[in-house]
């Protein structure tokens, strides 16, 4: 069971729905819904205002807010610092190798210059991340749509990031409101998930 599912049905008191539904099926509902809600919301950003408030690599970011939400990976500052990471390297990868002004891969083809472009972005995102100890594996797909040229003018990548702040802001709503110590920045532990009622594996 996922942290913050565990959470809701303790805090909304569906335990009954455990009692008489296949648990699998509960707890797909709430991914289904929870998955659903963020990735419409930004949809709906975006559609309004023909911005990009989504991208692909916001899929598995939303996947670690909501279901492990306290994985040091899935907290706040992980999950913006890295972002920011994949995003300016993937944009200094195509200063370097002179593809601000080229089209993306997908319709004009891989050269060599994008080829050197999509390996350093991947190698420096990876390592600033390393070396900051703020991994965020979603973080790696970001700087590879920026350097492949998908998403490459300043003010998308500004969108890009203001997208990222608000699926943060999403997370932080519903894991607080699932009772979980969801933190505002950094995470609590850098390792250990703490389930909603506490260390299950201790006995009594």
């Amino acid at each position: 069971m996922s942290d913050i599912t565990g959470g809701l049905v303790a805090r909304f008191r569906l335990s009954a729905l455990e009692r008489h539904h296949d648990t699998t099926l509960v707890l797909g509902s709430f991914a289904l819904i929870n998955g659903f809600i963020s990735i419409a919301l930004m949809a709906g950003a975006a559609l309004a205002t023909g911005q990009p408030f989504i991208f692909p690599s916001l899929g598995p970011t939303a996947f670690l807010l909501f279901y492990t939400p306290m994985l040091a990976s899935a907290s706040p500052r992980n999950t913006v610092t890295g972002h920011l990471i994949g995003v300016l390297a993937g944009y200094l990868a195509l200063v370097l190798f002179g593809l601000t002004a080229a089209g993306p891969a997908l319709s004009e083809g891989v050269s060599s210059a994008r080829v050197l472009a999509a390996a350093l972005s991947l190698g420096v995102t990876a390592g600033v991340m390393v070396w900051l100890r703020v991994p965020h594996p979603p973080a790696g797909a970001t700087t590879l749509i920026v350097s492949l040229g998908i998403i490459t003018q300043p003010e998308q990548l500004a969108v890009l990031m203001l997208a990222v702040l608000l699926i943060v802001g999403q997370a932080l709503v519903i894991n607080r409101l699932a009772g979980l110590a969801y933190p505002l920045w950094a995470p609590r532990s850098p390792s250990v998930q703490t389930p909603p009622g506490g260390d299950r594996s201790a006995g009594g």
